[in-house]
């Protein structure tokens, strides 16, 4: 009895919402919603609402592994890119300091074009036993470089040229202690011998200097020319120190270098003085 009851009261449930779906259909345009309508809408609502959430979440679900693993990707492109920009800027930042001191030998190049023929060459290997030494430059025969050419660079004597290949040469840095540089104090002519310190510390000293000689510290040394290897008046460092030399007869002055050996990048070899050049030193 209880079964007949409850089939009869499904099919009067489905045969009232088959009424109102008709009725909503063939009923004229309103305004408003019937009172029944209105009624069946609001329990629905709470249903709709949870439906609605319940589906958003379900997508947020599906779609969260998808956006980690775009995240992560992306996130992974970005750190490309920062160490890509940061390599570019080094590599720019490179090239801004090399046109720098490139430009620094140009102008010093053209500056002394009335007095020299310069050939400008790059250090490509230093003697790992002795960094003060001796250094390899990308010049060579081919490019007219010979033995005992001068090097220099604007700030000062770097050294001279002791053996050719054909596309590179190696120089004996005034620092080297085999090396030997006829030199006089600027400003009251003294003379003497400016050689290298055993040690590789990248300072020279100026030896054989009488003890009258009114030598002192803060004054500059230029190179004498009465050798036939350094041209005469090129600026090789300031005297940093006087120290009397173990004979007692002579005197000998610590010098410092006007050249940075330890920054040496680039450098000038002197291929020829100019007659003009020379005219001008005579006697000096």
């Amino acid at each position: 009895m209880r079964w007949v009851t409850a089939k009869r009261l499904f099919f009067l449930a489905v045969l009232l919402t088959v009424t109102l779906a008709v009725m909503r259909i063939t009923m004229p345009e309103r305004t408003w919603p019937a009172p029944l309508e209105s009624k069946f809408r609001d329990i629905l609502a709470p249903v709709q609402t949870g439906l609605t959430w319940a589906g958003r979440q379900a997508r947020h679900l599906v779609s969260l592994p998808v956006s980690l693993i775009g995240t992560a990707e992306r996130n992974r492109e970005l750190k490309q890119e920062v160490a890509r920009l940061k390599s570019e800027i080094i590599r720019l930042n490179e090239y801004r300091l090399g046109n720098r001191r490139l430009s620094v030998l140009l102008e010093y190049k053209q500056l002394m074009s009335y007095r020299f023929d310069f050939l400008a060459a790059s250090v490509v290997a230093r003697d790992p036993g002795n960094w003060f030494g001796t250094v390899t430059l990308n010049k060579g025969f081919k490019d007219g470089v010979q033995d005992n050419m001068s090097v220099l660079t604007p700030e000062g004597l770097v050294g001279r040229v002791v053996s050719v290949s054909d596309a590179t040469c190696e120089v004996l840095l005034i620092t080297d202690p085999r090396s030997g540089v006829g030199a006089l104090v600027q400003d009251n002519r003294t003379p003497g011998i400016v050689e290298g310190v055993t040690g590789g510390l990248g300072i020279t000293r100026m030896i054989h200097i009488s003890n009258d000689a009114p030598v002192e510290k803060g004054q500059a040394v230029i190179t004498s020319g009465l050798s036939s290897i350094y041209p005469k008046g090129v600026p090789i460092g300031e005297i940093t120190d006087l120290r009397e030399e173990s004979s007692g007869l002579f005197e000998s002055a610590i010098i410092r270098p006007y050249t940075d050996f330890n920054r040496l990048e680039e450098v000038l070899i002197v291929r020829k003085v100019l007659p003009e050049a020379v005219s001008t030193s005579e006697g000096g």
